[in-house]
């Protein structure tokens, strides 16, 4: 079954300023892809959504479901760090996630950007901006590789 979204607008918010349903419905999408369908137990909740400075952008389905979501981060050297870029299964092949990384590029285009990609999704990644930093490695026995992005005009 092919969910589909309630619109096209992708929403933004401080931690802070989210009500406990809306982040509930997020870490409900990441906890689904990355920890059940993935098959990776590993510690989804890791504290950082919870710093004051953490941004989270999602798509909506009709029916209350977060159908696309990632997290923006921002670290103590002025670089941000996008991740948990994640879509519902029944919405894949929408373009949400694309929606989604539009959203957080133009949010930090004037700052370098770093992000922990599955390799497969590298090309996506690289359609932005970014560049591969370092050699593959495995994360939850998924091959990964550090990606980069410099302010605009570079990388």
């Amino acid at each position: 079954m092919t969910l589909q979204p309630l619109a096209t607008s992708v929403h933004r918010a401080y931690t802070a300023d989210l009500d406990a349903a809306d982040f509930y419905r997020m870490l409900r999408l990441r906890v689904d892809v990355f920890v059940c369908e993935q098959q990776c137990p590993y510690p989804e909740l890791d504290g950082r959504d919870l710093e004051e400075t953490t941004r989270h952008f999602w798509i909506d389905s009709a029916d209350g479901y977060v159908l696309g979501y990632l997290r923006l981060l921002e670290d103590p050297d002025g670089t941000f760090r996008i991740g948990r870029v994640c879509t519902a299964r029944g919405a894949r092949g929408l373009g949400l996630a694309r929606k989604l990384m539009r959203a957080a590029v133009a949010e930090v285009r004037r700052s370098p950007a770093v992000l922990s990609a599955q390799t497969y999704a590298a090309g996506f990644y690289r359609s932005f901006g970014f560049v591969e930093v370092g050699e593959e490695y495995l994360e939850d026995d998924i091959p990964h590789v550090d990606m980069r992005r410099d302010p605009a005009g570079g990388a």
